[in-house]
Order: structure tokens, then C-alpha cells, then sequence
């Protein structure tokens, strides 16, 4: 009997011995692999995936729930955003960088931040800059961003995220990075605060405006996602 025509048998109840041809034996270990593949994928699937797991993988997203986080500002007052939703309140949240030059566009040689801000403290909207800069990078430090908030005589607080943790689960990309809360909770905006990516010129069109009049009156904001433009956030490494 040849390798090709028998290499094993099979003994099933009650008959003969049935010859195995190496086809058959081929056919089987395939079937084999299969099975094993398939259980692997089962496996996997059977596994939940939980957004922002996985480093530098956001959880926020525009029309669902806000993260929730707590920071402290330069002058040590902490702040949590659930509180501000607890008081019916809109945020606004600035990614901010006192040494980035799209920063220097808005908040010293034009007055965007703090003229949106102010045309909007008595309507509850509440702005809060985030510091993400990491020890040793640009923007980096209480004393620096303590400075700079009286150099830019800005009336609303910076809040220190040096860990980065605050910045990485709202997937914020640069500074500025822009996001509008309504007084619910719900994220209704992330992106560009205008149409104009240059760190000199200002757009036409100023995104967080058009936000905050939108939601301020009640109505659907009527662009919730552009794509921010700016200097890198300082991450650490």
C-alpha cells in the first residue's frame, strides 16, 4: 500500500476501518486551522471596546455627554464641568499655549478670546483655557501661564494639565482647539475657533460665535465640527 493511497485509518462504530487518503488527512488539518481562526476572532469580538482606552484615543464626541474631569487653575481653584452642567451653565473650552503664535493671534495682537468671552458673561456661558503643555515644552508651568493671564488680561481662568490626561480624552490637536458644551452636558462644537488658518489674519466666520448665538437662543448649532488649526499641543512624549 502506497503513502499516497493510505497514510492512516479511521475507526467508526459498528463497520470496517475506512482508509484515510492523504486528501482526506489535508482537508482535515485545514479544517483544523479554520476552526481555531474562527474560535480566535469569536474571542475577540466577545471582548467590549471602551473608547479612549487606548493612549491618545478621545471619548468625546459631538452631540454625546462631555467627559467629565477636574482641574485647578493658576490661582489653585479647582473646577469640574459637571458642576457647570449642575448650573445649567454653556463652557467653553480653549486648548491654550501663552507662547504659540496662533495663541498670540487671538489673545494679543487681536482680542478674540477675551472679547467672545466677555460679549458672553452675563448669557451663563462660562470659558475655560486648558494647558496641556508638558514640563520642559512650549506653554509649560504655573508661573508662565500665570503671566501670561495678566499680560492678556484675561478675565477667565487657565486651567494646568500637565499630565496631558484632560487633553488626550477630548482628542485635543492644537492650540487653539475649540469646544462648546451646551448647558446640558452635551458636546455641540470642536474645532477651529474661525476659517482662518493663519497666525496673523482673522476669518470671516468665528465658529464659537456662530455656537454660542445658536445655542444661546435655543437653536441647533448650525456647524458642529471644523478642523482645528494651530501649534501642536505640547504633549509630553
Amino acid at each position: 500500500m502506497t503513502q499516497r493511497s493510505l497514510t492512516t485509518r479511521l475507526l467508526l462504530p459498528d463497520a470496517l476501518p475506512v482508509p484515510m487518503t492523504a486528501a482526506m488527512t489535508a482537508a482535515m488539518a485545514a479544517a483544523m486551522v479554520v476552526g481555531m481562526v474562527v474560535g480566535m476572532v469569536v474571542g475577540m469580538a466577545a471582548v467590549p471596546a471602551f473608547a479612549g482606552d487606548a493612549a491618545g484615543d478621545p471619548i468625546c464626541e459631538v452631540g454625546k455627554a462631555a467627559p467629565d474631569f477636574t482641574l485647578t487653575d493658576t490661582e489653585g481653584k479647582k473646577h469640574q464641568l459637571a458642576d457647570y452642567a449642575a448650573a445649567d451653565q454653556i463652557v467653553v473650552l480653549e486648548w491654550f499655549n501663552a507662547d504659540c503664535p496662533f495663541i498670540v493671534k487671538h489673545h494679543k495682537t487681536n482680542t478674540t478670546m477675551n472679547d467672545l468671552q466677555a460679549a458672553h458673561a452675563d448669557q451663563d456661558v462660562v470659558w475655560l483655557a486648558i494647558c496641556s503643555s508638558a514640563e520642559g515644552k512650549q506653554g509649560y508651568g504655573l508661573q508662565r501661564n500665570r503671566q501670561a493671564r495678566e499680560e492678556d488680561e484675561m478675565d477667565y481662568p487657565i486651567l494646568i494639565d500637565e499630565a496631558g490626561k484632560v487633553g488626550r480624552l477630548y482628542g485635543a490637536k492644537t492650540t487653539p482647539n475649540m469646544y462648546v458644551i451646551d448647558a446640558q452636558g452635551i458636546l455641540r462644537y470642536r474645532g477651529a475657533i474661525d476659517d482662518k488658518p493663519s497666525p496673523y489674519e482673522l476669518g470671516e466666520t468665528n465658529y464659537v460665535a456662530a455656537a454660542l448665538a445658536a445655542l444661546v437662543a435655543g437653536e441647533v448649532v448650525p456647524e458642529p465640527e471644523t478642523k482645528p488649526y494651530g501649534c501642536s499641543v505640547k504633549y509630553a512624549n
